[in-house]
């Protein structure tokens, strides 16, 4: 039902989904950059989640619906990929010192690029959390451009200018669809919300050290269900 929402909202057919255009579902945007965005939120989940101990339940349920996401997303690679990550590692390799600062914690590196609306080649995760229109109007062409220039303005506050990246090839939209039916979870827009909510809410699972035991004992029978062999005949 979701991708074919995302289909009515097309202008006009394309190999790749216009970034920022409407999906379908009110307020919600196509995302630029799925792939990576999707990558560098799961990768940073299991991360925290080392930190629980490995006796929580949480964590073992959390680690591995995100590892199950994580792979379809990382064997789904867009068209020309292996050559775009060659180069990449050649630009590292001449210059390791100059993107040390844009080293993150998985071992690659943020790049950042413009994200104009006509632009197919999308961008990398810059490691801030992005935030999509959740109500009102689609955004208006003076409100696209602001956004764009205040998206290229915390990018510099993060990274000097001289270690831009070339920015990950986009997926393709049968790629993106081949994702959204393995996850099974709406649209990838909707899977990366609730990526970010998870990363969150890892927070403050660990704050409240939730694999401790209650401060309060339940009672006896609090937590008692009826049994499939219960006598139908007292309910």
């Amino acid at each position: 039902m979701r991708p074919t929402v995302r289909l009515l909202a097309k202008v006009k057919p394309s190999r790749y989904l216009e970034p920022l255009t409407p999906t379908g579902l009110t307020g919600l945007t196509t995302h630029p950059s799925p792939r990576p965005t999707l990558i560098y939120l799961y990768k940073l989940t299991l991360e925290k989640l080392k930190t629980f101990p490995e006796s929580s339940v949480y964590r073992h349920s959390t680690e591995a619906l995100t590892q199950h996401r994580l792979r379809i997303v990382e064997s789904t690679k867009p068209p020309g990929y292996d050559a775009w990550l060659e180069r990449v590692e050649a630009a590292v390799a001449e210059d390791p010192e100059r993107f040390k600062a844009a080293l993150k914690p998985d071992g690659t590196y943020v790049a950042f690029q413009k994200a104009e609306v006509d632009n197919t080649d999308g961008e990398e995760w810059n490691g801030e959390q992005y935030n999509p229109q959740l109500e009102g109007p689609y955004k208006t062409e003076e409100d696209m451009e602001r956004f764009i220039k205040e998206s290229e303005e915390e990018a510099e506050k993060v990274l000097k200018p001289e270690i831009h990246l070339e920015a990950e090839p986009p997926l393709e939209s049968v790629q993106i669809s081949e994702i959204e039916n393995q996850i099974g979870a709406g649209l990838i827009e909707e899977v990366i919300q609730v990526a970010q909510g998870e990363l969150q809410l890892v927070d403050e699972m660990l704050k409240s050290k939730v694999w401790e035991e209650l401060e309060e004992k339940p009672k006896p029978d609090q937590w008692t269900y009826f049994e499939r062999g219960a006598d139908s005949s007292q309910s």
